[in-house]
C-alpha cells in the first residue's frame, strides 16, 4: 500500500474501533501510540547504525546504568527492550495493559536531561486516558492490542522530508478535526490554509541561510511544520531552521511536540512551551537570574491560528511591551491581543501570518483605534479573505492578514479570495491553484481586476479605517445587462462584443470575420456557422501553433526531469521546477489561464510524487513489485481483511493491460461492451410493453426488471401454445400406440420431416425422440416482432447469452489478472520506464495540449450566447401578441350563444382591445 492507501485503512479502522469515545479523545490515543512506536523503532535504528545486534538490544534493561547512559546519549532516551513496542506485538497473548503503562512511567525516568523540554511527560494525556478505552483490564488490554496491531505497518524509515508516517499521522489529525465538530478548531488548521500561509512566509524569507519561526497558538504543530516545509524548499541545510512553539492545553501541546519530533527535525531546534500565550510571554532567559538575564524572543517568522473572539483578561496589560505601541484588545475579543503579540515578536526585516475572523477589519471601539495604529505605524501588508466554510467546526467567514515590522510600501493588498475553492464533504476547500495564485499576487503585490488591489493610506483614511474587503475588491459577477435598443430592434451591441477585447486582441481580424461592418454602434452575426468560422480563422490558427511549438519538447523534458533523473531529484522542490517551466513555456501565450496549468500539473504531481518517494526509498525494483490486494469484507457477521487479488505498487494493472497485454484487454472489454448492450436492450423491451403485458409475473414488483424464473414459466406457456400443421401431425402420432398405425401415418404425412428425428429399428420414432422435436419445433418458432411472445423470446435468449457473457468475462478476467501479475513481475528495465512515461508524463501533456482547445470553446459559446441574446425582439413579440388576439376577435364574431354568453363574450373582447 501506498501511504495515502495505509493512512485512509488506518483511519476507517481506528473510526470503528473508537466506538463511544469522541474523535477528539481518541485521536489523542491512536497518536499517542504511533508517536511511541516511532520512538521503538527509532532507538533500534540509531543502535543498530552503531553497530548493536539484535542480541545486543534484546540485552536491553534498565537495570545496566551503563548501557542506559550509551542510549539516553546517543538517542535522547532509552527504552529497554521488553517494552519497545515490536515487542509487544511478540507478545501475543501475554500482552497486557500493564506492559503499556509500566513501559509509558519508565520512558519518562530515562529521558537525557538534555531533552527534558522535548520528551518530559509527552505520554501523560495518553497514560491518563488508558481508563478510557475500557471498563476492565481485559477490555483496556484488547482495545490498546486492537490498536498496536492497527499501527504495526506503518513504516517509520521513509527517506522524504514528507515521510511515509508524517502523511498518517497529518492525515488522522485532519479526519478527526473533520469528525470533531466545534472541537477541531482548538488543535488544527486545515492543510491548504496552513500551506497558504507558508508559501507567502516562504517566499519572503527565500534568501535566508538560517531561519527562526515561531507559533503562539500551536495546536496539532502542522501549521508550524508546513511553514519549515516551504521554508526549506529555499535553504540548503534544513537543519538551519529553528521551531518555537507555544500551547495552553496539555493534550493538544503533546501533539505539537510528537509531530515535531517524528519529522526528524534535531530536538536541538525544537524550543516548546506549555503555557498561556497572552498571560505569559515566552520567558527567554536564565531561570536563576531572570531579572537581569530577560531576553525577549525575536524571530523571522510568526504564524497562528488563534481561538477566535476569545475572552481574555485585559487588565494591567498598558504597560506591555507587545501591546503598548498600539492598544489593549476589547476583553470579549482577545483577537488583535493574539495578533500584537505575534508582531511583537517579529525580527525588524520578518513576517508574519495570522488567521482571524472578519470582524476585525471593520469593528470599533479599541479594536478600530488598534486597527488605525497598525495602518498609520505601516505594519499592515496584506489581507486575504478566504471562502467561507473553510476551518472544521465553525463557518465564521475568516482571513489571513499578512504583517511586517518594517515595510517599504505604504499600501495595503486587499485579495479577495473567497470565490476560489472546490467544495469537499461539508467543507469548502482551496485548491492548489488557488493558493498558487494568491501566493503570486501577494508576492508581486499585483492588481487583478475583481479579485485584488492595493488600497493606499490615504483611501483606508477616508473609510475610517474600516478594512471590509468589499469596499475595496467587488468580486460579483454583477447583474446581466441587456441593451434596450437591441431588446426592441435587434442586432447585437458592440459595447458587448467589445467586452470579449482580450480575445479580438489575441486574434487578429477575427471580429471582422464574425460580424457586419457598419457604422452604427448595433452589428449582426456575418456567418453561419460560428465554431467552423474560429477554428479555421489564420489567427486562431497561429495561437494554436505557437502553442505547439512552446509545448514541443514539453514531454522530453519532463522525461529528462522525471525518468532519468528520478533516483536522485528533490522531491520537495521538484513542483516548483515543473511549474517554473510551464509558467515560462506560457509567458508569450495569451488567453491562457496558468493557473488552470498549475492545477493540471498538481492533479498529476500529487500521484506521481508518491511513486518517487517509493523508488528513492525500494529502489527502481519498486516498479516491478505487486503487492496483496487487501479489502475487508464480512465473514460470519465480523468484518475481516482478505486478499482480493493483487495490485501493482506503482503500475496500475489496467495500464499495463493497455499496453502489453491489449489483444486480453480488448477482448475482454467487448464482452462487457456487449454485456452493457443487454442491459439497455433489457430496457428498450421493458419501455415496448403495455401495462397490462408489465403486470404478466414476467417483471419485478417495481416493473422495472425482468425475472428470470418468470421468463422460463412464461416461455413454457408461449411455447406449449404454438401450432403448425407439423406440429399438429407429430402430436397426432404420438397419440397413436399401434406400430402399423404408427407406419401407416408416417408414410401418409409428409408434412412432417421424419429425417430429423432418429427412427427405432422398425422404422417408427421413439415418444422421447418426438417430444424433443416437438420442443425445438415450437422454439424456433418465429412471431411477429410486435408480439408479446416475441418479445419474451428476445428476452430468454438475452439472459441466456448474459450468463454465458459473465461467466466468459470471470474466466478472462482472472486470467488477465494473473498474466498482469506475472507481466509487471517479469518487466525489463526499459518497459518499466516506458510504463512509467505512460503513467506520469502522458496524461498531463495531454492535459495541458487541450487548453487552448478550451479557451477557443469557451469564446465560441460567448459568441453563440451574444448572437442568439437579442434574436426574439420585444417588437417581434408584441407583433405576435397583436396577430393573436386580433385572429382570436375574429373568431369571438363568429360566436353566438344565450344571453349571457354574448356579454360576456363582449366583456372579454373589450379586455383584449385594451379598452
Amino acid at each position: 500500500m501506498n501511504k495515502q492507501q495505509l493512512a485512509t485503512k488506518i483511519w476507517e479502522s481506528a473510526n470503528k474501533m473508537r466506538s463511544k469515545i469522541e474523535a477528539n479523545e481518541y485521536k489523542d490515543y491512536i497518536l499517542g501510540f504511533i508517536f511511541y512506536k516511532y520512538l521503538s523503532d527509532n532507538e533500534v535504528k540509531k543502535l543498530k547504525e552503531q553497530g548493536f545486534t539484535q542480541e545486543d538490544i534484546e540485552a536491553l534493561v534498565e537495570e545496566d546504568a551503563e548501557i542506559v547512559k550509551y542510549v539516553r546519549e546517543n538517542v535522547g532516551y532509552f527504552i529497554a527492550y521488553k517494552d519497545l513496542f515490536s515487542t509487544w506485538l511478540k507478545m501475543g497473548k501475554d500482552f497486557d495493559v500493564s506492559n503499556v503503562t509500566d513501559a509509558l512511567s519508565a520512558f519518562n525516568r530515562l529521558i537525557e536531561p538534555s531533552h527534558k523540554k522535548v520528551y518530559e511527560g509527552i505520554f501523560n494525556t495518553l497514560q491518563t486516558g488508558l481508563s478510557k478505552l475500557g471498563d476492565s483490564s481485559a477490555s483496556r488490554t484488547k482495545a490498546i492490542s486492537d490498536l498496536i496491531h492497527l499501527i504495526k505497518d506503518i513504516p517509520m524509515d521513509g527517506r522524504q522530508d514528507y515521510d511515509v508516517i508524517g502523511f498518517i499521522y497529518e492525515y488522522l489529525i485532519s479526519m478527526f478535526a473533520a469528525n470533531a465538530g466545534k472541537k477541531a478548531g482548538e488543535f488544527y488548521t486545515p492543510y491548504e490554509v496552513s500551506l497558504l500561509m507558508s508559501e507567502i512566509v516562504a517566499d519572503h524569507l527565500k534568501d535566508r541561510t538560517e531561519i527562526e519561526i515561531y507559533d503562539p497558538t500551536s495546536g496539532s504543530g502542522s501549521l508550524l511544520i508546513n511553514i519549515g516545509r516551504s521554508v526549506a524548499k529555499h535553504i540548503d541545510d534544513e537543519r538551519n531552521i529553528k521551531y518555537y512553539a507555544q500551547e495552553l492545553k496539555q493534550n493538544t501541546y503533546n501533539l505539537t511536540r510528537m509531530n515535531l519530533v517524528m519529522r526528524g527535525i534535531l530536538p536541538a531546534n525544537i524550543m516548546t512551551r506549555n503555557a498561556d500565550t497572552l498571560e505569559d510571554d515566552w520567558p527567554y532567559f536564565d531561570e536563576t537570574n531572570p531579572a537581569e538575564s530577560y531576553n525577549p524572543l525575536y524571530v523571522d517568522s510568526v504564524v497562528s491560528n488563534p481561538p477566535y473572539s476569545q475572552h481574555w483578561d485585559p487588565s494591567n496589560k498598558e504597560t506591555d511591551p507587545r501591546y503598548a505601541r498600539f492598544g489593549i484588545a476589547p476583553k470579549s475579543k482577545a483577537d488583535y491581543a493574539f495578533l500584537l503579540h505575534d508582531l511583537f515578536h517579529l525580527k525588524p526585516d520578518g513576517i508574519m501570518t495570522i488567521v482571524l475572523p472578519h470582524g476585525v477589519l471593520f469593528r470599533g471601539g479599541e479594536e478600530g483605534e488598534i486597527r488605525r495604529n497598525l495602518i498609520e505605524e505601516n505594519h499592515l501588508d496584506a489581507i486575504i479573505g478566504l471562502p467561507a466554510n473553510i476551518f472544521f467546526g465553525t463557518i465564521i467567514p475568516t482571513i489571513i492578514m499578512v504583517l511586517k515590522q518594517k515595510r517599504e510600501n505604504t499600501d495595503v493588498l486587499i485579495v479577495d479570495a473567497s470565490k476560489g475553492f472546490i467544495k469537499v464533504g461539508k467543507n469548502n476547500k482551496l485548491r492548489a491553484s488557488d493558493i498558487k495564485k494568491i501566493v503570486d499576487i501577494v508576492a508581486a503585490r499585483a492588481d487583478v481586476d475583481k479579485f485584488s488591489r492595493k488600497i493606499s493610506r490615504e483611501e483606508i483614511r477616508r473609510n475610517e479605517y474600516n478594512l471590509g474587503i468589499q469596499r475595496y475588491v467587488d468580486s460579483s459577477e454583477g447583474a446581466e445587462k441587456w441593451d434596450l435598443y437591441a431588446s426592441m430592434f435587434g442586432g447585437i451591441p458592440m459595447s458587448e462584443i467589445a467586452t470579449l477585447s482580450e480575445y479580438w486582441s489575441a486574434f487578429p481580424g477575427l471580429q471582422e470575420a464574425l460580424f457586419t461592418k457598419g457604422e452604427d454602434p448595433y452589428t449582426e452575426l456575418a456567418v453561419s456557422n460560428i465554431e467552423q468560422t474560429v477554428d479555421e480563422h489564420p489567427a486562431v490558427k497561429a495561437f494554436t501553433s505557437k502553442f505547439k511549438r512552446a509545448f514541443g519538447d514539453f514531454g522530453s523534458f519532463l522525461k529528462s526531469e522525471l525518468i532519468t533523473n528520478m533516483s536522485t531529484l528533490n522531491i520537495s522542490k521538484e513542483e516548483v521546477v515543473l511549474s517554473a517551466d510551464i509558467f515560462a513555456r506560457l509567458d508569450s501565450i495569451p488567453l491562457i489561464n496558468r493557473y488552470e496549468a498549475y492545477q493540471l500539473l498538481d492533479d498529476e504531481w500529487a500521484k506521481t510524487s508518491v511513486d518517487l518517494e517509493i523508488i528513492q526509498t525500494e529502489g527502481f525494483n519498486a516498479v516491478k513489485k505487486v503487492n496483496p490486494n487487501m479489502v475487508i469484507k464480512k465473514k460470519d457477521g465480523k468484518e475481516e481483511e482478505v486478499q482480493d487479488g493483487w495490485i501493482g505498487q506503482i503500475i496500475p494493472f489496467e495500464l499495463v493491460q493497455r499496453t502489453l497485454l491489449l489483444d486480453e484487454y480488448e477482448a475482454l472489454k467487448q464482452i462487457e461492451s456487449r454485456l452493457a448492450e443487454i442491459s439497455s436492450e433489457y430496457v428498450e423491451i421493458l419501455d415496448s410493453l403495455s401495462e397490462e403485458e408489465k403486470d404478466s409475473s414476467v417483471t419485478n414488483d417495481s416493473s422495472d426488471a425482468f425475472v428470470a424464473k418468470e421468463v422460463s414459466e412464461k416461455l413454457k406457456e408461449i411455447y406449449a401454445d404454438v401450432d403448425t400443421q407439423e406440429i399438429k401431425a407429430l402430436k397426432a402420432y404420438a397419440a397413436l400406440s399401434r406400430k402399423a398405425d404408427k407406419l401407416t401415418f408416417i408414410n401418409a404425412h409428409d408434412d412432417v420431416v421424419w429425417s430429423n428425428m432418429e427412427p427405432n429399428k422398425d422404422g417408427t420414432y421413439a415418444k422421447k425422440a418426438v417430444n424433443a422435436y416437438l420442443a425445438e419445433l415450437q422454439s424456433v418458432f418465429v412471431f411477429p416482432e410486435d408480439l408479446f411472445e416475441a418479445k419474451i423470446v428476445r428476452v430468454s435468449k438475452l439472459m441466456t447469452e448474459e450468463k454465458e457473457a459473465k461467466a466468459q468475462i470471470k474466466a478472462d478476467s482472472a486470467a488477465l489478472h494473473i498474466k498482469t501479475k506475472e507481466t509487471i513481475e517479469s518487466l525489463s528495465d526499459e518497459q518499466a520506464l516506458e510504463l512509467l512515461e505512460q503513467k506520469w508524463i502522458v496524461p498531463l501533456t495531454e492535459s495541458i495540449e487541450q487548453l487552448p482547445k478550451l479557451v477557443i470553446h469557451v469564446l465560441v459559446d460567448k459568441i453563440k450566447v451574444l448572437s442568439e441574446k437579442y434574436t426574439v425582439t420585444y417588437s417581434a413579440v408584441e407583433t405576435k401578441i397583436q396577430e393573436a388576439e386580433s385572429t382570436l376577435s375574429a373568431f369571438i364574431d363568429e360566436l353566438s350563444g344565450n344571453e349571457y354568453d354574448m356579454k360576456g363574450l363582449s366583456e372579454f373582447r373589450t379586455l383584449l382591445k385594451g379598452e
